[in-house]
Formats: structure tokens, sequence, C-alpha cells
């Protein structure tokens, strides 16, 4: 085990806080940090909307029912946002002087890259420990197999997708169907190849939109009419509307659709894998601040727990293989 030797003091009081974009099973997250922390004798503070409540002192402490009856809930109870006061020293050190006028001596931060950046900063400006856990429902946090969310999200999509295909079904048409993933495929990937698209576009590879139209016309050819594009928001092309306008250019007599899932994407109850990593993942990041494995990202590989250094988690993303690229290739063809 990696024990920090410069962060000598043990942690008495926790934070709790989430930051970015929200995703579902972050309150079963919350849920784990505060009943791990009340279990082991700390105190337990929730800080809301994220990096902004530390700036605002918009602090407060939580008890085991102040978490009772959140787990089945999307959203996070501690609210989120986007800070850009804390991207400076000064936003930073107004929010430590906060964290330290409530004698709050660790940190556990719940959400993507960007968070974890933040945290990495604050921790070795201010030599306060930090854990992170990945709630994010995009997936491209390096060193984890599962990110807080993402399988709620897909399976958002793929409900979705499913209906739509009926409509398909029953007027031959093209449908391009829109997923978030702006810098990440992920969820456009699992989704259209659980549903069986044709065609999947990721910000990860390019795809000439000369190459979709043949694939349509050999797929006419073979009198298949009903097709399914399923594209990341990410993607060169510049979304499901830049598809269809590039599509109906070079296929008149197309009759294509498109429909963009958006923010649904981010909400409703969290599956059972959500629950249970989260839960997982939330326990164990308080066991890092007791036994002084700090400024780590908590991830699960293998099933097994996998602890990363911030700094490391930040540098490199999450990387779709080659064999996810070779499956859809095959399976849409």
């Amino acid at each position: 085990m990696r024990i920090n030797k410069k962060m000598k003091n043990k942690v008495s009081k926790i934070g709790v806080l989430t930051s970015g974009g929200d995703s579902p099973g972050m309150n079963a997250a919350i849920r784990a940090v505060v009943r791990t922390g009340l279990y082991h004798g700390l105190e337990v503070f929730g800080i809301m909307k994220g990096y902004q409540g530390m700036i605002e002192n918009d602090i407060v402490k939580m008890e085991s029912r102040s978490v009772a009856n959140i787990i089945q809930r999307g959203g996070t109870i501690l609210k989120s946002a986007r800070c850009k006061e804390f991207l400076e020293y000064e936003g930073r050190k107004k929010a430590y002087n906060h964290l330290k006028e409530k004698g709050i001596d660790g940190l556990v931060v719940i959400g993507g890259d960007g968070s974890f950046r933040g945290a990495d900063t604050f921790s070795k400006e201010f030599d306060i420990p930090c854990i992170g856990l990945a709630g994010t429902i995009d997936k491209d946090i390096n060193g984890t197999d599962f990110t807080i969310g993402f399988d709620t999200a897909v399976n958002t999509a793929i409900e979705a997708i499913d209906k739509i295909r009926d409509t398909m079904d029953a007027h031959d048409r093209v449908f391009i169907i829109e997923v978030m993933g702006r810098d990440a495929g992920y969820i456009a990937l699992h989704s259209g190849i659980a549903t069986g698209a044709e065609t999947i576009l990721i910000p990860e590879r390019k795809t000439n939109i000369d190459s979709i139209v043949n694939s349509l016309l050999e797929k006419e050819r073979r009198k298949k009419l009903v097709n399914l594009i399923v594209v990341a928001e990410g993607h060169e092309s510049g979304g499901a509307n830049k598809i269809q306008e590039a599509l109906s250019a070079k296929l008149p007599n197309a009759e294509t659709r498109v429909c963009i899932l958006g923010h649904i994407q981010r909400g409703g109850s969290p599956t059972c894998i959500d629950r249970v990593i989260a839960s997982r993942m939330g326990f164990h990041a308080v066991e890092c601040l007791i036994t002084g494995r700090y400024n780590v990202f908590v991830g699960i590989q293998n099933n097994r727990m996998n602890y990363i250094p911030l700094h490391d988690a930040v540098k490199e993303k999450g990387k779709i293989s080659e064999e996810w690229l070779r499956i859809v290739k095959i399976l849409a063809s």
C-alpha cells in the first residue's frame, strides 16, 4: 500500500461533493461515503454544488438519515455545478479557508477528469488529501472498467432506440440517433452494438460520409431498407443533423429521420450495476482516507479495486480498443 508520508495527520472530518455533469448512481456513492465515514467515527459533511459550494461555504453536516432513501434516485442530492472561480488560485484559497473553518481534512470528489484535475491541484496547494470517484456517463476515465452512471445511460439509450426501431420497421426508414459523448464514443458503441445498428460513429474513429452512403446503397441492393445509424454527439461529422443533411444530398430518395436523445441519458433511477459499483467505490474511498492512501482515483478493473494517482488518472483517457471496432464492423455488415 502506498502511504502518503507528507500528509501525516489522521483524517477525522471528511467532505464529499459531486462535480461536473451529473450521472445516475452518484447518490449511491454519496450514501456509501457518508455511512462508511460514520461507521469509522468520522464526521462527514456534504458540500453543495461541487467546488462552487466550497467557495460559497455551502457545506452541511450529514448523518445516516441524511442519505436515507436516496440509493434509487438519479441525479445528486448534493447538486452539481461547473465552477470557473475554482480554476483560479484565489478561488481555491477561499474554498480551503471554508474547509479549515469546519476542520475538514479529507475530501471525496465524485465527478469526471475535470473534477479530478481540480482535486489534484487543490490537494497539492493546501495539503488536503483527496479521493476521486469516477461519476460520468461517458466512461472515459483511464484505469477502471466502470464509471458511475454509464450503465444506466446506455440502458436508457437502448430502451429509446428499441422503440424507435419499431417505427423504422413500419416505414422502411433510415434513422440517425444521436447519443451523448462529446469526446468519447462508449455510449454510442455499446448502445449501437446492443440494438443492432448498421453504422456506429464515434469521436475516436474517422468515418467518411461516402462510405456510409456506399454502405446504404449496398444494403438497398439487398432489399435492406431499414437502417439504424447511432452517432456520438462529438463525432467529427457534427452530429445527427449534419449527417442527415449529407445523406439527403447524396440519397434524395431515402427517407431519413433524426432523433437526438439528449439529457434523458443523464436521468432516471440507476441500474443495479451502477448502484453496486457506486456503493463499492464510496466504501473504498473512505477506507483510503482512513489508511493513508491519499490522492488516488478509485476504480474497478477485473472485479478488483484499482487505485491510480489522481494526476495519472487525468493524463490519459480510456481508449476504445481495436477489438471493439472490429466487432462493430463485422456485426453491422
